[in-house]
């Protein structure tokens, strides 16, 4: 167990253990590649400590074929057959309320949007997960098809012990100052830089 010791220790009346296990709000955010891999990478903690989980891609389209999500399908039926770690859902355009930006008008786009956070939402009040990943989820923020002040409220207000990690680039700053981690991918260089487009393994 790692033996970090805070910076400061508020005076609220707290354990050490409570204070340890509240739920966290985590927003990976910024211009530079990485942010929704750290997510993953935090979701594969959530499952081996059997934490039921759940993902919600906004932005990338069902024609995008997501390592992650191959990984995290298996590993869902691997809870299943063995019972080792934990259930897992991936949600994301063509299981009912996703979006992609490319088809179809921005009203349908924003329309699909507001459902899927309002799904989202449902299942937060009802505690139905302990970790829930939103992939790219800033982008209906900034673009104002879902409600950041709406959003900020609900995940405030969720119930028991659910962690949340939010990624995209310009979170906004209501929700920033709501989030207990907050980190910025800042782009030092990128093989795109030298024309190099993505490849397996690597971005996919």
């Amino acid at each position: 167990m790692p033996q970090g010791v805070p910076d400061n220790v508020p005076d609220d009346g707290l354990t050490t253990r409570q204070r340890r296990n509240q739920p966290v709000l985590a927003v990976h955010t910024g211009p530079g590649k990485g942010k929704s891999t750290a997510a993953f990478g935090m979701a594969l903690r959530a499952w081996n400590q059997g934490f039921d989980l759940a993902v919600f891609q906004f932005v990338k389209s069902a024609k995008w074929k997501v390592g992650e999500e191959a990984v995290f399908r298996e590993l869902g039926r691997l809870h299943e057959e063995t019972g080792a770690g934990a259930p897992v859902q991936w949600h994301k355009m063509g299981e009912g309320w996703s979006w992609s930006r490319k088809a179809g008008t921005e009203t349908d786009h924003a329309a699909a949007a507001l459902a899927g956070w309002r799904e989202i939402a449902r299942r937060l009040r009802d505690a139905e997960h302990r970790f829930y990943v939103l992939d790219e989820f800033t982008y209906p923020l900034k673009w104002g098809w879902v409600e950041v002040d709406e959003v900020v409220e609900t995940l405030r207000n969720r119930p028991g012990n659910q962690h949340v990690v939010i990624t995209g680039r310009d979170a906004p700053a209501a929700l920033i100052e709501t989030a207990d981690l907050v980190t910025e991918m800042t782009k030092v260089r990128h093989p795109m830089d030298a024309g190099r487009k993505g490849q397996r393994g690597i971005e996919w």
